[in-house]
Formats: structure tokens, sequence, C-alpha cells
């Protein structure tokens, strides 16, 4: 039981560390397959984490959040023991190989790139997409505005992957319709998405 207390204290210091103006550590911790598993969702390198949390909502959350309001945080950070267990019973998590400087934040990639991975929700882009707006709008106005390196929308609520990685790819991918690699080379769609995009908000960033 003490060792328990012990822990419980450390989770909220950590929980307690500031990413950016409007997301903290803690923001990212909240698992199902940790509260339904009894997994601890850590990080063994919070230096790390921290650093890789960091560039994420700097660099990519809080833009969203100034031009679009509240991002809701589906998945974050994830320990290796959650994401491998997550794999192993196909309940929605790649490999810790392909997760190294993705949803495992403390884990640096092949070629020793740091990265971190959130799946977010929009809300006023949901509305969006009820309204008939098409999902690609929303991946060629990050493509044009943020410095991301991995994009991936899903089918419900308009969530996606948004991942900040040291060299990054620039790629897209979805599992909504159409399916599969944006192809970010082709200028007619390009031009198309672009002027659905000129609904949006103003771009603004914290620093504006």
């Amino acid at each position: 039981m003490i060792d328990n207390r012990k822990r419980v204290r450390q989770l909220e210091e950590i929980g307690r560390i500031r990413l950016s103006e409007n997301f903290f550590l803690r923001d990212f911790l909240h698992s199902e397959i940790a509260a339904v598993f009894g997994i601890g969702n850590e990080p063994d390198d919070v230096d790390l984490a921290v650093a890789a949390g960091r560039r994420l909502c700097n660099e990519l959350l809080e833009p969203l959040h100034c031009t679009f309001g509240k991002v809701c945080i589906r998945s974050g950070y994830r320990s290796r023991q959650l994401n491998a267990l997550g794999h192993r019973l196909r309940l929605g998590c790649a490999s810790n190989e392909r997760n190294r400087a993705s949803h495992i934040w403390d884990a640096r990639d092949a070629q020793g790139r740091m990265g971190a991975t959130a799946t977010i929700v929009i809300p006023w882009f949901v509305d969006r997409l009820q309204e008939g707006l098409d999902w690609r709008a929303m991946a060629w106005w990050v493509h044009d505005h943020l410095p991301y390196s991995y994009m991936c929308f899903y089918p419900r609520l308009g969530a996606f992957n948004l991942q900040s990685r040291e060299e990054p790819e620039r790629r897209v991918l979805s599992w909504r319709e159409p399916k599969g690699v944006v192809d970010l080379d082709d200028m007619v769609a390009a031009e198309r998405f672009r002027e659905s995009y000129q609904i949006f908000p103003d771009f603004r960033h914290a620093d504006v």
C-alpha cells in the first residue's frame, strides 16, 4: 500500500508537467487499456517524453487550439508495456517498433529521431463534417500551415493522428473514404481542398 501511495504521488507530479500554454502531460496519459487491465502508463524516460510532448503541443496542438478552439485528446502517450498489450490484443495499437517516436514518446525511432503522436478530435471540425465538409480539407489545411510529420484520419468523430517528429516525413493516410494515401503532389486536389478550407477560421498561433 505504501509503495502504491508513493507511485500515485509520482504520477501526480508527472501529470503536473506543463507541455505548453494549454496542455499538461496528464492530458495525454489516460488510456482505456491501462484502466481495464491495470497497467501503468507513465514514461520510463520522463525527460525525453516531455521534450517530445512539448514539441508536439507547441508546434501542432497549440495552433489548432488557437484556431479552432477545444482540442480533445483521444490517445496520447503509451508506455511500452501498454502499447505491446494493445498490439497483441488488436486494440488499435501498432507494434512497439512502429510506435517509437510516435505514441511511445520516450523512445526514439530506428534513426534516432525524437517524436510524439496524439489522436485528436476537434469539435469544430466534427460539426463541419456533419454539415458535409470533406475531411481532406482539414488534411490540406494542416499540410499547408503546420510542420507535422504524419497524419492518419479515422472514420468516427473526425479523429486523426497527428505526429510531430524530427526530420518530418509529411505523409497523410486515411481510414475514412476515400481510404489510402493522400497524394500531396496532386495539384488539382490541392486547389479543390484549399478552396474548401476557406471557410476555416483565420490561422492563429499562441505567439500571435
